[in-house]
Protein backbone atom coordinates (compact mmCIF):
# COMPACT_ATOMS: atom_id res chain seq x y z
CA UNK A 1 0.00 0.00 0.00
CA UNK A 2 1.33 3.46 -0.90
CA UNK A 3 0.85 6.89 0.60
CA UNK A 4 1.74 10.45 -0.35
CA UNK A 5 4.67 12.28 1.21
CA UNK A 6 4.44 12.21 5.01
CA UNK A 7 3.69 15.40 6.87
CA UNK A 8 6.70 16.41 8.95
CA UNK A 9 6.64 18.03 12.38
CA UNK A 10 7.90 21.56 12.95
CA UNK A 11 11.13 20.25 14.49
CA UNK A 12 11.73 17.83 11.63
CA UNK A 13 11.51 20.76 9.22
CA UNK A 14 13.93 22.70 11.45
CA UNK A 15 16.40 19.79 11.53
CA UNK A 16 16.42 19.36 7.77
CA UNK A 17 17.23 23.05 7.31
CA UNK A 18 19.90 23.52 10.01
CA UNK A 19 22.58 23.01 7.35
CA UNK A 20 21.30 26.10 5.57
CA UNK A 21 22.44 28.08 8.62
CA UNK A 22 26.11 27.25 8.03
CA UNK A 23 25.87 27.92 4.31
CA UNK A 24 24.29 31.32 4.97
CA UNK A 25 26.83 32.23 7.69
CA UNK A 26 29.43 31.90 4.94
CA UNK A 27 27.24 33.93 2.59
CA UNK A 28 26.92 36.60 5.30
CA UNK A 29 30.69 36.94 5.41
CA UNK A 30 30.66 37.38 1.66
CA UNK A 31 28.04 40.13 1.98
CA UNK A 32 29.75 42.12 4.71
CA UNK A 33 33.38 41.07 5.10
CA UNK A 34 34.73 40.25 1.63
CA UNK A 35 34.56 43.72 0.10
CA UNK A 36 36.07 45.43 3.17
CA UNK A 37 38.70 42.67 3.15
CA UNK A 38 39.48 43.61 -0.45
CA UNK A 39 39.85 47.25 0.58
CA UNK A 40 42.16 46.23 3.44
CA UNK A 41 44.28 44.70 0.67
CA UNK A 42 44.15 48.09 -1.11
CA UNK A 43 41.54 47.41 -3.80
CA UNK A 44 40.00 50.52 -5.38
CA UNK A 45 36.20 51.01 -5.17
CA UNK A 46 35.75 50.76 -8.94
CA UNK A 47 37.53 47.37 -8.86
CA UNK A 48 35.01 45.80 -6.46
CA UNK A 49 32.42 44.69 -9.04
CA UNK A 50 34.95 42.64 -11.03
CA UNK A 51 36.49 41.25 -7.84
CA UNK A 52 33.04 39.88 -7.00
CA UNK A 53 32.67 38.06 -10.32
CA UNK A 54 33.39 34.71 -8.63
CA UNK A 55 29.96 34.44 -7.01
CA UNK A 56 27.78 34.80 -10.08
CA UNK A 57 30.13 32.89 -12.38
CA UNK A 58 30.38 29.85 -10.12
CA UNK A 59 26.63 29.98 -9.53
CA UNK A 60 25.99 30.08 -13.27
CA UNK A 61 28.29 27.14 -14.00
CA UNK A 62 27.89 24.95 -10.94
CA UNK A 63 24.32 25.17 -9.63
CA UNK A 64 22.49 23.98 -12.76
CA UNK A 65 25.01 21.15 -13.21
CA UNK A 66 24.75 20.09 -9.57
CA UNK A 67 20.96 20.26 -9.85
CA UNK A 68 20.87 18.10 -12.97
CA UNK A 69 23.37 15.64 -11.48
CA UNK A 70 21.48 15.35 -8.19
CA UNK A 71 18.24 14.66 -10.09
CA UNK A 72 20.02 11.59 -11.52
CA UNK A 73 21.67 10.50 -8.26
CA UNK A 74 20.55 7.90 -5.77
CA UNK A 75 22.67 6.03 -3.22
CA UNK A 76 21.04 3.71 -0.67
CA UNK A 77 23.12 5.18 2.16
CA UNK A 78 23.84 8.78 1.12
CA UNK A 79 20.66 9.57 -0.80
CA UNK A 80 20.18 12.04 -3.65
CA UNK A 81 20.96 15.56 -2.42
CA UNK A 82 23.00 14.97 0.76
CA UNK A 83 26.30 13.96 -0.92
CA UNK A 84 26.42 17.41 -2.49
CA UNK A 85 25.70 19.12 0.86
CA UNK A 86 28.67 17.36 2.43
CA UNK A 87 31.18 17.93 -0.37
CA UNK A 88 30.28 21.62 -0.55
CA UNK A 89 30.46 22.08 3.23
CA UNK A 90 33.91 20.46 3.51
CA UNK A 91 35.47 22.70 0.86
CA UNK A 92 33.64 25.73 2.24
CA UNK A 93 35.09 25.17 5.72
CA UNK A 94 38.63 24.74 4.42
CA UNK A 95 38.42 27.90 2.32
CA UNK A 96 36.92 30.02 5.11
CA UNK A 97 39.81 28.99 7.34
CA UNK A 98 42.36 30.00 4.70
CA UNK A 99 40.70 33.26 3.60
CA UNK A 100 41.98 35.75 6.21
CA UNK A 101 45.56 34.56 5.62
CA UNK A 102 45.44 36.24 2.18
CA UNK A 103 48.58 38.26 1.61
CA UNK A 104 47.53 39.82 -1.68
CA UNK A 105 44.44 40.81 -3.60
CA UNK A 106 44.87 38.02 -6.16
CA UNK A 107 45.04 35.41 -3.37
CA UNK A 108 41.81 36.66 -1.78
CA UNK A 109 40.06 36.80 -5.16
CA UNK A 110 41.20 33.23 -5.94
CA UNK A 111 39.93 31.90 -2.62
CA UNK A 112 36.58 33.57 -3.24
CA UNK A 113 36.21 31.48 -6.41
CA UNK A 114 36.78 28.29 -4.41
CA UNK A 115 34.48 29.43 -1.60
CA UNK A 116 31.66 30.32 -3.97
CA UNK A 117 32.01 27.04 -5.86
CA UNK A 118 31.72 25.16 -2.55
CA UNK A 119 28.77 27.23 -1.33
CA UNK A 120 26.91 26.71 -4.60
CA UNK A 121 27.55 22.97 -4.49
CA UNK A 122 25.99 22.81 -1.02
CA UNK A 123 23.17 25.32 -1.48
CA UNK A 124 21.54 24.28 -4.77
CA UNK A 125 20.41 20.79 -3.67
CA UNK A 126 18.92 22.32 -0.52
CA UNK A 127 16.17 23.99 -2.55
CA UNK A 128 15.33 20.70 -4.26
CA UNK A 129 15.55 18.93 -0.89
CA UNK A 130 12.53 20.94 0.34
CA UNK A 131 10.52 20.07 -2.76
CA UNK A 132 11.56 16.40 -2.45
CA UNK A 133 10.64 15.98 1.20
CA UNK A 134 7.60 18.13 1.89
CA UNK A 135 3.99 17.80 0.73
CA UNK A 136 2.54 20.83 -1.02
CA UNK A 137 0.82 22.17 2.11
CA UNK A 138 4.18 22.37 3.96
CA UNK A 139 6.34 23.86 1.21
CA UNK A 140 5.79 27.46 2.32
CA UNK A 141 6.97 26.46 5.79
CA UNK A 142 9.97 24.65 4.31
CA UNK A 143 11.20 27.44 2.05
CA UNK A 144 10.59 30.17 4.62
CA UNK A 145 12.37 28.11 7.28
CA UNK A 146 15.35 28.47 4.97
CA UNK A 147 14.71 32.22 5.06
CA UNK A 148 14.76 32.02 8.87
CA UNK A 149 18.15 30.28 8.84
CA UNK A 150 19.38 32.70 6.18
CA UNK A 151 18.62 35.59 8.51
CA UNK A 152 20.08 33.86 11.54
CA UNK A 153 23.29 32.76 9.81
CA UNK A 154 23.96 36.10 8.15
CA UNK A 155 23.09 37.98 11.35
CA UNK A 156 25.66 36.10 13.39
CA UNK A 157 28.25 36.48 10.63
CA UNK A 158 27.72 40.23 10.48
CA UNK A 159 27.63 40.78 14.23
CA UNK A 160 30.75 38.66 14.68
CA UNK A 161 32.79 41.38 12.98
CA UNK A 162 32.04 43.91 15.71
CA UNK A 163 32.42 41.28 18.44
CA UNK A 164 35.91 40.23 17.40
CA UNK A 165 37.00 43.82 16.71
CA UNK A 166 36.40 44.59 20.38
CA UNK A 167 38.58 41.74 21.65
CA UNK A 168 41.32 41.25 19.01
CA UNK A 169 43.90 43.84 17.99
CA UNK A 170 46.69 44.02 15.44
CA UNK A 171 46.83 43.39 11.72
CA UNK A 172 48.62 41.23 9.21
CA UNK A 173 50.84 42.54 6.42
CA UNK A 174 50.53 42.15 2.68
CA UNK A 175 53.14 40.52 0.45
CA UNK A 176 54.68 43.94 -0.26
CA UNK A 177 54.95 44.82 3.43
CA UNK A 178 51.97 47.19 3.71
CA UNK A 179 49.26 46.90 6.33
CA UNK A 180 46.85 44.08 5.55
CA UNK A 181 43.84 42.31 7.02
CA UNK A 182 43.13 43.16 10.71
CA UNK A 183 43.34 40.16 13.02
CA UNK A 184 39.77 40.68 14.24
CA UNK A 185 38.58 39.58 10.80
CA UNK A 186 40.20 36.16 11.37
CA UNK A 187 37.79 35.27 14.18
CA UNK A 188 34.68 35.66 12.02
CA UNK A 189 36.08 33.41 9.30
CA UNK A 190 37.22 30.72 11.75
CA UNK A 191 33.73 30.58 13.30
CA UNK A 192 32.28 30.32 9.80
CA UNK A 193 34.52 27.37 9.00
CA UNK A 194 33.18 25.50 12.03
CA UNK A 195 29.52 26.44 11.45
CA UNK A 196 29.60 25.34 7.84
CA UNK A 197 30.57 21.72 8.41
CA UNK A 198 28.85 21.16 11.79
CA UNK A 199 25.43 22.42 10.68
CA UNK A 200 25.43 20.43 7.43
CA UNK A 201 26.47 17.26 9.25
CA UNK A 202 23.57 17.83 11.66
CA UNK A 203 21.01 17.97 8.84
CA UNK A 204 22.52 15.01 7.02
CA UNK A 205 22.48 12.95 10.22
CA UNK A 206 18.93 13.78 11.31
CA UNK A 207 17.03 13.82 8.01
CA UNK A 208 16.71 10.77 5.75
CA UNK A 209 15.74 11.29 2.15
CA UNK A 210 12.64 9.69 0.65
CA UNK A 211 13.78 6.72 -1.44
CA UNK A 212 12.49 6.41 -5.01
CA UNK A 213 9.89 3.80 -5.79
CA UNK A 214 11.01 0.77 -7.78
CA UNK A 215 9.50 2.31 -10.90
CA UNK A 216 11.31 5.60 -10.33
CA UNK A 217 14.55 3.76 -9.60
CA UNK A 218 14.29 1.83 -12.88
CA UNK A 219 13.64 5.08 -14.72
CA UNK A 220 16.59 6.72 -12.93
CA UNK A 221 18.99 3.93 -13.91
CA UNK A 222 17.87 4.20 -17.52
CA UNK A 223 18.86 7.86 -17.72
CA UNK A 224 22.25 8.87 -19.03
CA UNK A 225 24.65 10.22 -16.44
CA UNK A 226 27.76 12.35 -16.64
CA UNK A 227 28.62 15.93 -17.57
CA UNK A 228 27.33 15.88 -21.17
CA UNK A 229 23.99 14.36 -20.18
CA UNK A 230 23.60 16.96 -17.41
CA UNK A 231 24.34 19.83 -19.82
CA UNK A 232 21.79 18.46 -22.30
CA UNK A 233 19.23 18.23 -19.50
CA UNK A 234 19.78 21.89 -18.58
CA UNK A 235 19.07 23.07 -22.13
CA UNK A 236 16.07 20.74 -22.45
CA UNK A 237 14.64 22.08 -19.18
CA UNK A 238 15.11 25.69 -20.33
CA UNK A 239 13.27 24.88 -23.56
CA UNK A 240 10.37 23.43 -21.54
CA UNK A 241 10.38 26.18 -18.91
CA UNK A 242 6.88 27.37 -17.86
CA UNK A 243 5.93 31.01 -18.48
CA UNK A 244 5.92 31.84 -14.79
CA UNK A 245 9.66 31.20 -14.65
CA UNK A 246 10.32 33.61 -17.53
CA UNK A 247 8.51 36.30 -15.57
CA UNK A 248 10.59 35.39 -12.53
CA UNK A 249 13.71 35.94 -14.66
CA UNK A 250 12.61 39.54 -15.30
CA UNK A 251 11.95 40.12 -11.60
CA UNK A 252 15.34 38.69 -10.72
CA UNK A 253 17.12 40.87 -13.30
CA UNK A 254 16.22 43.98 -11.28
CA UNK A 255 16.22 42.37 -7.84
CA UNK A 256 19.65 40.74 -7.86
CA UNK A 257 21.46 43.50 -9.76
CA UNK A 258 20.21 45.75 -6.94
CA UNK A 259 21.30 43.41 -4.16
CA UNK A 260 24.84 43.15 -5.53
CA UNK A 261 25.05 46.95 -5.66
CA UNK A 262 23.96 47.14 -2.03
CA UNK A 263 26.39 44.51 -0.71
CA UNK A 264 29.35 45.97 -2.57
CA UNK A 265 28.79 49.59 -1.59
CA UNK A 266 27.06 49.63 1.81
CA UNK A 267 30.34 50.01 3.75
CA UNK A 268 31.55 52.75 1.42
CA UNK A 269 28.15 54.48 1.58
CA UNK A 270 28.17 54.52 5.38
CA UNK A 271 31.77 55.74 5.35
CA UNK A 272 30.69 58.62 3.09
CA UNK A 273 27.34 59.61 4.60
CA UNK A 274 28.06 59.00 8.29
CA UNK A 275 31.84 59.20 8.79
CA UNK A 276 32.67 61.44 5.80
CA UNK A 277 35.71 59.40 4.85
CA UNK A 278 37.05 56.87 2.36
CA UNK A 279 39.28 53.77 2.81
CA UNK A 280 42.33 55.86 1.93
CA UNK A 281 41.20 59.00 3.75
CA UNK A 282 41.05 57.85 7.36
CA UNK A 283 41.61 54.10 7.85
CA UNK A 284 40.49 54.15 11.50
CA UNK A 285 37.17 55.81 10.65
CA UNK A 286 36.71 53.50 7.69
CA UNK A 287 37.09 50.47 9.99
CA UNK A 288 34.28 51.93 12.10
CA UNK A 289 32.17 52.22 8.95
CA UNK A 290 32.85 48.55 8.16
CA UNK A 291 31.73 47.54 11.65
CA UNK A 292 28.59 49.66 11.30
CA UNK A 293 27.86 48.02 7.96
CA UNK A 294 28.09 44.72 9.81
CA UNK A 295 25.66 45.99 12.44
CA UNK A 296 23.22 47.26 9.82
CA UNK A 297 23.40 44.01 7.86
CA UNK A 298 23.13 42.05 11.07
CA UNK A 299 20.02 44.02 12.02
CA UNK A 300 18.22 43.47 8.72
CA UNK A 301 18.96 39.77 9.01
CA UNK A 302 17.55 39.75 12.55
CA UNK A 303 14.39 41.19 11.00
CA UNK A 304 14.61 38.45 8.36
CA UNK A 305 14.58 35.54 10.77
CA UNK A 306 11.95 37.20 12.99
CA UNK A 307 9.62 37.82 10.05
CA UNK A 308 10.16 34.60 8.06
CA UNK A 309 7.39 32.59 9.74
CA UNK A 310 5.05 35.62 9.61
CA UNK A 311 5.43 35.54 5.82
CA UNK A 312 4.24 31.91 5.83
CA UNK A 313 0.95 33.09 7.36
CA UNK A 314 0.75 36.16 5.11
CA UNK A 315 1.37 34.13 1.94
CA UNK A 316 -1.57 31.90 2.85
CA UNK A 317 -3.78 34.95 3.49
CA UNK A 318 -3.06 37.18 0.48
CA UNK A 319 -0.95 35.01 -1.83
CA UNK A 320 2.78 34.70 -2.35
CA UNK A 321 2.80 37.09 -5.32
CA UNK A 322 1.37 40.01 -3.31
CA UNK A 323 3.67 39.30 -0.39
CA UNK A 324 6.68 39.64 -2.68
CA UNK A 325 5.39 42.88 -4.26
CA UNK A 326 4.83 44.44 -0.84
CA UNK A 327 8.25 43.38 0.42
CA UNK A 328 10.10 44.71 -2.64
CA UNK A 329 8.32 48.06 -2.31
CA UNK A 330 9.47 48.34 1.31
CA UNK A 331 13.05 47.43 0.38
CA UNK A 332 13.19 49.87 -2.53
CA UNK A 333 11.88 52.73 -0.40
CA UNK A 334 14.36 51.84 2.34
CA UNK A 335 17.37 52.02 0.04
CA UNK A 336 16.24 55.35 -1.39
CA UNK A 337 16.19 56.76 2.14
CA UNK A 338 19.37 55.04 3.41
CA UNK A 339 22.05 57.28 1.78
CA UNK A 340 20.44 60.48 3.08
CA UNK A 341 20.61 59.50 6.76
CA UNK A 342 23.29 61.41 8.66
CA UNK A 343 23.00 59.75 12.10
CA UNK A 344 24.29 56.20 12.28
CA UNK A 345 21.64 55.05 14.77
CA UNK A 346 18.89 55.93 12.29
CA UNK A 347 20.32 53.60 9.63
CA UNK A 348 18.41 50.73 11.22
CA UNK A 349 14.97 52.19 10.38
CA UNK A 350 14.96 51.61 6.59
CA UNK A 351 16.53 48.21 7.21
CA UNK A 352 13.29 46.94 8.78
CA UNK A 353 11.54 46.80 5.41
CA UNK A 354 14.74 45.62 3.75
CA UNK A 355 15.03 42.70 6.19
CA UNK A 356 11.44 41.61 5.61
CA UNK A 357 12.10 41.77 1.86
CA UNK A 358 15.23 39.64 2.25
CA UNK A 359 13.11 36.96 3.93
CA UNK A 360 10.75 37.10 0.96
CA UNK A 361 13.57 36.96 -1.61
CA UNK A 362 15.01 33.83 -0.05
CA UNK A 363 11.74 31.91 0.12
CA UNK A 364 8.65 33.35 -1.55
CA UNK A 365 9.71 33.08 -5.24
CA UNK A 366 10.24 29.34 -4.74
CA UNK A 367 6.72 29.04 -3.33
CA UNK A 368 5.40 30.87 -6.40
CA UNK A 369 7.03 28.59 -8.98
CA UNK A 370 7.47 25.16 -7.35
CA UNK A 371 3.95 24.05 -8.19
CA UNK A 372 4.72 24.51 -11.89
CA UNK A 373 7.81 22.28 -11.83
CA UNK A 374 7.68 18.49 -12.44
CA UNK A 375 9.19 16.55 -9.54
CA UNK A 376 11.70 14.67 -11.69
CA UNK A 377 13.25 18.05 -12.58
CA UNK A 378 13.30 19.72 -9.15
CA UNK A 379 17.10 19.83 -9.04
CA UNK A 380 17.72 21.20 -12.53
CA UNK A 381 14.97 23.80 -12.28
CA UNK A 382 16.23 25.01 -8.90
CA UNK A 383 19.62 25.36 -10.60
CA UNK A 384 18.04 27.31 -13.46
CA UNK A 385 16.37 29.63 -10.95
CA UNK A 386 19.83 30.24 -9.56
CA UNK A 387 21.01 31.07 -13.09
CA UNK A 388 18.35 33.77 -13.05
CA UNK A 389 20.01 35.10 -9.89
CA UNK A 390 23.61 35.00 -11.06
CA UNK A 391 23.17 36.33 -14.60
CA UNK A 392 22.07 39.75 -13.22
CA UNK A 393 25.02 39.57 -10.85
CA UNK A 394 27.39 38.92 -13.77
CA UNK A 395 25.85 41.87 -15.60
CA UNK A 396 26.38 43.97 -12.49
CA UNK A 397 30.02 42.99 -12.04
CA UNK A 398 30.81 43.70 -15.70
CA UNK A 399 28.76 46.88 -16.19
CA UNK A 400 28.46 48.64 -12.86
CA UNK A 401 32.02 49.97 -12.87
CA UNK A 402 31.01 52.06 -15.89
CA UNK A 403 27.64 53.00 -14.38
CA UNK A 404 29.27 53.94 -11.08
CA UNK A 405 31.90 56.16 -12.68
CA UNK A 406 29.95 57.83 -15.49
CA UNK A 407 26.33 57.88 -14.32
CA UNK A 408 26.57 57.91 -10.53
CA UNK A 409 29.50 60.31 -10.23
CA UNK A 410 31.59 57.70 -8.34
CA UNK A 411 29.48 58.26 -5.23
CA UNK A 412 28.77 55.15 -3.13
CA UNK A 413 25.61 56.79 -1.75
CA UNK A 414 24.32 57.09 -5.31
CA UNK A 415 24.97 53.37 -5.82
CA UNK A 416 22.66 52.55 -2.89
CA UNK A 417 19.90 54.84 -4.21
CA UNK A 418 20.27 53.26 -7.66
CA UNK A 419 19.72 49.84 -6.04
CA UNK A 420 16.53 51.16 -4.44
CA UNK A 421 15.13 52.18 -7.84
CA UNK A 422 15.89 48.72 -9.25
CA UNK A 423 13.99 47.05 -6.38
CA UNK A 424 10.94 49.18 -7.16
CA UNK A 425 11.18 48.01 -10.77
CA UNK A 426 11.34 44.40 -9.51
CA UNK A 427 8.11 45.01 -7.56
CA UNK A 428 6.44 46.27 -10.75
CA UNK A 429 7.68 43.22 -12.70
CA UNK A 430 6.15 40.92 -10.05
CA UNK A 431 2.69 42.21 -11.00
CA UNK A 432 3.04 40.25 -14.28
CA UNK A 433 3.02 36.94 -12.39
CA UNK A 434 -0.11 34.97 -13.24
CA UNK A 435 -1.10 31.95 -11.17
CA UNK A 436 -0.48 28.77 -13.11
CA UNK A 437 -2.15 25.45 -12.59
CA UNK A 438 0.05 23.51 -10.22
CA UNK A 439 1.53 20.24 -11.36
CA UNK A 440 0.74 17.39 -8.99
CA UNK A 441 4.12 16.58 -7.52
CA UNK A 442 3.05 14.37 -4.67
CA UNK A 443 5.34 11.39 -4.95
CA UNK A 444 4.11 8.05 -3.71
CA UNK A 445 6.44 6.51 -1.19
CA UNK A 446 6.54 3.21 0.61
CA UNK A 447 4.75 3.14 3.94
CA UNK A 448 8.03 2.35 5.68
CA UNK A 449 9.50 5.70 4.63
CA UNK A 450 6.77 7.67 6.36
CA UNK A 451 8.35 7.38 9.79
CA UNK A 452 11.28 9.76 10.34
Amino acid sequence: MRFTKPTLSFWQIINMNVGFFGIQYSFGLQQTAINPLYTFLHAKPEELPLLNLAGPMTGLLIQPLIGAMSDRTWHPRWGRRKPYFLIGAIFCSLTLFAFPFSKSLWMAAGLLWILDAANNTAMEPYRAFIADKLPEKQRAMGFLTQSFFTGLGITLANLSLGFFKNIITGESTTSDGRSGIPYWVFGSFFVGAICSIVSVVWSVSTTPEIPPTQEELTELKAKQTGLIASIKEIFAAIADMPRIMWVLALIYLFQWYAMFCYWQFVSLSIADSIFHTTPDGNPALYEQAVVWAGKVNGFYNIVTFLSAFLLVWLAKKIGAKYVHILCLLMAGAGLLIFPHIAQKELLFIPMIGFGIAWASMMGVPYIIVVGSIPKERYGVYMGIINMMIVIPMILQTTTFGFVYHWLLNSKPTNAIGFAGILLLLAAFATTFIKPSKAISNEATVPFASAGH
